[in-house]
């Protein structure tokens, strides 16, 4: 703890240095997790902060402060003097008093090696009109955490749950803080009833009348000595604000039993507020413990929440007008095909275009390992909430713009501006490697037709260190991690690279007239040997499958 306090306050000293306030143009941020983003209250620009990167052997923690300007689609970075000391896993809500504040709580520091953390209990606003940062120092907030919650509600802050770690135990909270935005002071809530079982990662939603709607998380139980049982909560919670607004407020517990089809259990879910009275969920993992392995699903689907009519929905996405006029023309004529092509592809919003987006021009090994943590329990998607004539478009319609959705993936970063969602980074896993994005994809939540691409992933920032290797070359203050090649996996990775060139030259060519569902037929098997070839033969049958089933069709849609 004195030497993770002492790494802090010698980055601190170095903040010091900053006098002035500079913004400058720059390039997308560089990949990281548990940061924070938020849309500005009053600018069309969103706000990320901090957050973390691990290479495999080292975790580097940031405290930069990116804007990413909507219109112009670029960014800018703003070194301000004295910030927040680095951090991640904080949580970051903004108002729009004074020009905008944005406001953060907590979070954790981590030593490089990743096994010492320390948790912050401070206090800081971000002055978004003169570009300040000033630390609030307000006695009985509280206690220092990370992976907890905290929303902008009425004048208040109100902070939930989270977790705090040390080497030897840890803890999850399920207690209540709110924050006065007048007063400036502290208060721990004791709601009346029975609230939420302690947890962190959940999702955390006011809603218009000043209540709190809480949903899942995750914790874990120490079962005996180094034996840890993980739980994915599913369940709802309402916290309800029975008094006048005033500081007297009286709050109290209950259950939510939500309709509708909820979320299939996950943690690493995204969170924001959507229109019509909605609130969102994307992404996440359901890990599968299987025997000594534990094995990850991640996820790409949206749900929403109605919060007026207490029910859950999955988003379909519609696809662009032109196609929906199409497939109405000759839905005819091609049912019979249809219903052929179907039996041959992976459900609608199966992450097939992960093989199209991290493509690196020659074609690399990572093109082919995105798609494995793909999420395969997502069997409800087919039962849209939207009750109209356009259900069947809609259905059809999520196969429609595939080659630019989000990547499946945890911990992905979320923000709301204008009625469109923005969808920034997140990671999945590979094996024992962790793969850390930073691509940046919107989704008009009005019109729901189809993902865009704002910011495409580079398979160049990745990085990734065995254990195994010398940490001696390491430079404990090297922050800079964009473009950073470890020296074992760059020698695997060209290997596997020069392979898959030989590969790309006998794929087998599509036919002139020949249709999708004739083409994978006819090539299952060749796709089928290929992708077992690159994930070894303990890949489990089904996976193997769907990501035959996505470079087939990947190939299928650009032979070249």
């Amino acid at each position: 703890q004195e030497d993770l306090e002492a790494l802090i306050a010698e980055f601190q000293s170095l903040d010091a240095k900053k006098t002035q306030v500079i913004e400058s143009s720059c390039p997308p941020p560089s990949p990281r997790l548990n940061c924070s983003l938020c849309a500005h209250p009053e600018r069309d620009e969103l706000i990320l902060f901090g957050g973390e990167y691990f290479n495999g052997q080292k975790t580097y923690l940031y405290n930069e402060l990116y804007i990413y300007h909507i219109r112009k689609n670029s960014w800018a970075k703003l070194d301000i003097p004295n910030p927040p000391p680095r951090r991640c896993a904080h949580q970051a809500a903004v108002v729009p008093t004074a020009g905008g504040q944005l406001w953060i709580f907590g979070g954790e520091f981590a030593s490089p090696n990743g096994e010492q953390f320390y948790h912050y209990k401070d206090l800081w606003v971000l002055h978004l009109a003169t570009k300040t940062w000033e630390q609030i120092k307000a006695p009985g907030g509280p206690s220092g955490r990370s992976g907890h919650r905290m929303v902008a509600c009425k004048r208040q802050l109100i902070v939930f749950g989270g977790f705090h770690e040390s080497a030897r135990d840890f803890i999850y909270y399920n207690d209540v803080y709110a924050f006065n935005l007048d007063s400036f002071t502290w208060s721990k809530l004791a709601p009346a009833g029975m609230g939420p079982a302690p947890r962190s990662g959940c999702q955390m939603t006011p809603t218009p009348e000043g209540n709190i709607i809480i949903y899942g998380g995750y914790s874990k139980q120490r079962i005996k000595k180094d034996v840890d049982k993980g739980t994915l909560h599913t369940d709802m919670f309402l916290l309800k604000a029975e008094g006048a607004g005033k500081e007297e407020d009286r709050w109290t517990w209950s259950r939510l039993s939500p309709s509708g089809v909820k979320p299939t259990p996950r943690s690493g879910f995204a969170v924001a507020a959507a229109p019509n009275n909605r609130c969102l969920l994307f992404g996440g993992v359901h890990d599968e413990e299987e025997e000594e392995s534990l094995e990850g699903d991640f996820f790409n689907d949206i749900y929403f929440y109605d919060m007026g009519k207490n029910r859950w929905f999955p988003a379909q996405l519609k696809g662009p007008k032109s196609e929906r006029r199409k497939r109405r023309r000759g839905r005819q004529a091609e049912a019979e095909a249809a219903g052929e092509e179907q039996l041959q592809l992976p459900p609608p919003q199966e992450p097939l275009e992960i093989v199209k987006e991290v493509v690196a021009e020659d074609g690399t090994i990572m093109t082919i390992k995105q798609v494995i943590p793909a999420g395969a329990e997502d069997k409800d998607r087919s039962g849209s909430e939207e009750e109209d004539e356009e259900d069947e478009d809609e259905e059809e319609g999520g196969a429609l713009g595939q080659a630019v959705e989000p990547c499946p993936c945890s911990s992905a970063m979320v923000a709301v501006k204008h009625g469109v969602l923005y969808v920034y980074g997140g990671m999945f896993e590979v094996g024992d490697r962790q793969v850390t994005l930073s691509d940046l994809h919107s989704l008009d939540l009005h019109r729901m037709d189809q993902w865009k691409v704002l910011q495409e992933m580079d398979p160049k920032t990745q990085e990734w260190l065995e254990e195994s290797e010398s940490d001696e070359e390491e430079d404990d203050d090297d922050d800079d991690v964009e473009g950073a090649e470890g020296g074992e996996e760059e020698e695997e990775s060209s290997e596997e690279e020069s392979e898959d060139e030989e590969g790309e030259q006998q794929h087998p060519a599509v036919q002139p007239g020949e249709a999708q569902a004739q083409y994978m037929a006819r090539t299952e098997q060749y796709w089928l040997r290929l992708a077992r070839s690159h994930m070894g033969p303990q890949a489990k049958d089904k996976k193997v499958l769907k990501v035959a089933q996505a470079m087939a069709k990947t190939f299928y849609e650009d032979p070249t």
